[in-house]
């Protein structure tokens, strides 16, 4: 089983507001799109969320997800995915995805999905030379993700252990389209507008 853990208990301090709720070019909000986009690829998908977070699990209650709060969630990104991996220790693997990235393409998401299903230990999609999320762990990482804390997340595992990594080359730029402040979405919005121009 793969569960899909979305990462949805960030402050948005330099966004000046809540980023997961803003409403993308059809109206669907951040979190949302996000929280769809990897329901469609996994078994199973687990939404950490701050506490006192009302509105976005609202939003979220209906996705279908898991929704787990995680009471450290200020402390830093590392506590909310060892809070996600902790909540579903039973899973053969683990795709983390953040929810403040709704611009990764579905069928990135698929690859990746399906490279740790096929046994992947570490996989990551590639664009340009550069790793992007969402990042896939199999159950063998879960004493280093489950102790995970602070905000330093899991990037240091891709390092360690770069010859285990499975970089999936994909075409799509919203592997690193993450929105931190307001004029990322429409920086985001414009570029891909160009790509979907240029691919035509």
């Amino acid at each position: 089983m793969i569960v899909g853990i979305l990462l949805a208990a960030g402050q948005s301090r330099r966004f000046g507001g809540d980023k997961l709720l803003r409403p993308l070019d059809d109206g669907t909000p951040v979190a949302l799109r996000s929280a769809e986009q990897l329901a469609a690829v996994v078994d199973r998908v687990i939404v950490v969320v701050p506490p006192r977070a009302a509105p976005l699990m609202h939003l979220l209650a209906d996705s279908g997800a898991r929704l787990q709060i995680n009471g450290r969630a200020a402390q830093g990104m590392g506590t909310s995915l060892a809070c996600g991996v902790c909540a579903s220790a039973e899973a053969d693997g683990w795709l983390i995805a953040l929810a403040d990235m709704p611009f990764i393409a579905p069928a990135t998401l698929a690859t990746v999905a399906a490279a740790l299903r096929a046994g992947a230990p570490l996989v990551a999609p590639s664009h340009d030379g550069r790793s992007g999320h969402p990042v896939g762990f199999r159950h063998r990482y879960y004493g280093d993700l489950a102790n995970l804390d602070g905000d330093a997340g899991a990037h240091f595992l891709l390092r360690r252990d770069r010859r285990q990594l499975v970089a999936v080359p994909v075409d799509d730029e919203g592997i690193h389209l993450d929105i931190d402040v307001p004029g990322d979405l429409q920086r985001a919005r414009r570029q891909r507008a160009i790509l979907s121009h240029s691919a035509r």
